[in-house]
C-alpha cells in the first residue's frame, strides 16, 4: 500500500468511526471486508478500541477464494449461500452490534463467469442474507458503509495506468468524494449534514405525492408511499445513535409507493452489479411494476434479477442527488454503486427502507405494505439523473413545483448554493413560494 497515503486512511478510518458508524462507548462492531483492504480494517479497529469499542470482529472475501468457486464448484453449488453465517449476524445486531461495510472489490471480478451461475448464487445468497439485510433497512442498528482503493478496482476505473499510481488515484479520488481531504473531516460532515437536512426538511415541508423525471429516454412518474418522509446525511437509527450510513452521500431519499409508478426511464450510468456490468437499461413501469426491460450490455443479469421475487420489478427507493455534487463533478466512473449513486438521482429495485416513514417506528410489514413500502429480497440501485432531465413534484391538490432542474445556472446566489438546484428553485422557475435555508 506504499501508493496510499497512509495519513489520509488513517482519517478515513476515525471518520468511518467516529462520524460514519458513530460507534458508542462499550458497542461491539462486526466489519465485512475484502482481504487485501486488512491495512485499512487494521486502522478502523484501532480507532474503534480508542473509541471504547467492546470487540471488533472482521469477515473477509477474497476474489481468488470467489472465482474458484466459479471455476472448479458442482454445479449444486450455486443454490446454497451461509444462511448460518447471516442467522450469526442478525443475532449479533440485535444485540446491538454496530456493522461497517468495506467495499473495495474489482467490480468486474464476475464478469467472464456463466451469467446463469451469478445469478442463482445472488439468488441464494439473497435469501440467505434476509436475517441481516432486514435489521439494516429496518435501520435497527447504526452502520456505515466506506471504501478501499483496491488494486483490481483501481485498474478497471484506470487501465492506462500503472498499478501504483491507479491505485494512488483511486485512494485520492476516495478520499476526496468522502471529504477526507479537508483540515477537519468531521468538521466537514457536520457542515455537509446541516445542508442535507436543510435539503429533506424543505421536501418533507412540501409532502409531494408524485415525482416526476423528464428528460432523454426517461418520462416516469413516481407516486411517494403514504406518510413517506424524505432522508439523507446523519439520520438515528432505531438504537438512538446518529450515524451516517453511507461515506460519501450526497443524496436525500425516500420510499416510493409500489403499485404508483408509471411510465418509461432509461439508466444514466451503467450499473456495476456482482461482476457484471449492465449498461444502457430502458425499462417500462405499468402499475408500479416493470413491464418490459432491455439492456445493452448485462441483459440477462438484468432479467434475471427481476426473477428474484415479485417485489424485484417494483421500486423500493427514489433519491435526489444535485447534477453538480462532487462525484459528479470528478468525471470518474467508479463503478461502484457506493459513489456512483451519489452522482446521479437514481432509484432503487427491491426492499424498501422502512425508516422513511413519519411517525411510528417499528412499522410490521403489514404496516409498510399498507402504506405503498414495498417488500423484495434485492435493493439495487442504478442511476437516472444527468444535467438534461428535470424533475417535478406534484402536491396532493395537483400543484407542480420543480424540485431539481438540472441545468446550469450562471447567477449563483446563497439560496441556490444552499440548494444546489434543489431548495427553493421553484423560485428561480416561476413557481410556488417557499424555499429553504437562504
Amino acid at each position: 500500500m506504499g501508493s496510499i497515503n497512509f495519513e489520509k486512511l488513517d482519517k478515513l478510518a476515525e471518520l468511518s468511526v467516529s462520524t460514519g458508524v458513530a460507534l458508542q462507548k462499550g458497542q461491539n462492531l462486526l466489519i465485512t471486508a475484502p482481504s487485501d483492504a486488512l491495512p485499512l480494517v487494521r486502522l478502523i479497529a484501532k480507532h474503534a478500541y480508542k473509541a471504547g469499542a467492546g470487540l471488533v470482529t472482521p469477515f473477509f472475501s477474497d476474489s481468488e477464494i470467489t472465482l474458484a468457486r466459479y471455476k472448479y464448484a458442482s454445479d449444486e453449488s450455486f443454490d446454497v449461500a451461509a444462511d448460518w453465517l447471516y442467522k450469526g449476524m442478525g443475532e449479533a445486531f440485535d444485540n446491538n452490534t454496530a456493522r461497517m461495510a468495506i467495499a473495495g472489490d474489482d467490480p468486474m471480478l464476475l464478469s467472464d463467469m456463466d451469467p446463469e451461475r451469478v445469478a442463482r448464487a445472488n439468488k441464494a445468497n439473497s435469501k440467505a442474507y434476509k436475517p441481516a439485510r432486514e435489521r439494516i433497512t429496518q435501520f435497527d442498528i447504526n452502520w456505515n458503509i466506506i471504501a478501499w482503493p483496491g488494486l483490481s478496482w483501481a485498474k478497471r476505473m484506470f487501465p492506462d495506468l500503472a498499478e501504483d499510481d491507479a491505485q494512488a488515484r483511486l485512494a485520492e479520488a476516495i478520499f476526496m468524494a468522502s471529504r477526507v481531504n479537508a483540515e477537519d473531516p468531521v468538521a466537514s460532515w457536520k457542515t455537509h449534514n446541516q445542508t442535507l437536512k436543510e435539503k429533506r426538511e424543505w421536501l418533507n415541508q412540501k409532502d409531494f405525492k408524485e415525482i416526476h423525471f423528464k428528460g432523454p429516454g426517461t418520462d416516469l412518474k413516481v407516486g411517494l408511499a403514504d406518510d413517506h418522509e424524505w432522508m439523507g446525511g446523519a439520520s438515528m437509527a432505531q438504537n438512538g445513535v446518529i450515524c451516517n450510513p453511507n461515506i460519501p452521500s450526497e443524496e436525500v431519499f425516500t420510499t416510493p409507493h409500489a403499485l404508483r409508478v408509471e411510465g418509461y426511464v432509461s439508466s444514466t450510468k451503467p450499473l456495476s452489479h456482482q461482476g457484471t456490468l449492465i449498461d444502457n437499461i430502458r425499462v417500462v413501469f405499468e402499475k408500479g411494476s416493470i413491464t418490459d426491460a432491455k439492456a445493452s450490455k448485462g441483459e440477462t443479469v438484468l432479467k434475471k434479477v427481476l426473477e428474484s421475487d415479485e417485489g424485484a420489478r417494483r421500486l423500493g427507493e427514489v433519491a435526489l442527488v444535485p447534477n453538480s455534487s462532487p462525484i459528479s463533478n470528478s468525471g470518474l466512473l467508479f463503478y461502484n454503486t457506493l459513489f456512483d449513486e451519489n452522482a446521479a438521482c437514481h432509484i432503487a429495485l427491491g426492499q424498501c427502507y422502512s425508516k422513511c416513514f413519519r411517525g411510528e417506528k417499528n412499522l410490521s410489514a403489514s404496516e409498510i405494505s399498507e402504506r405503498g413500502g414495498n417488500s423484495s429480497m434485492i435493493h439495487i440501485d442504478w442511476m437516472i439523473g444527468s444535467g438534461e432531465i428535470d424533475i417535478d413534484g406534484f402536491g396532493k391538490n395537483g400543484e407542480m413545483v420543480p424540485i431539481l432542474s438540472l441545468i446550469h445556472i450562471s447567477e449563483p446566489t446563497r439560496l441556490l448554493s444552499i440548494a444546489d438546484c434543489g431548495v427553493g428553485v421553484e423560485k428561480k422557475r416561476g413557481g410556488g413560494g417557499g424555499g429553504g435555508g437562504g
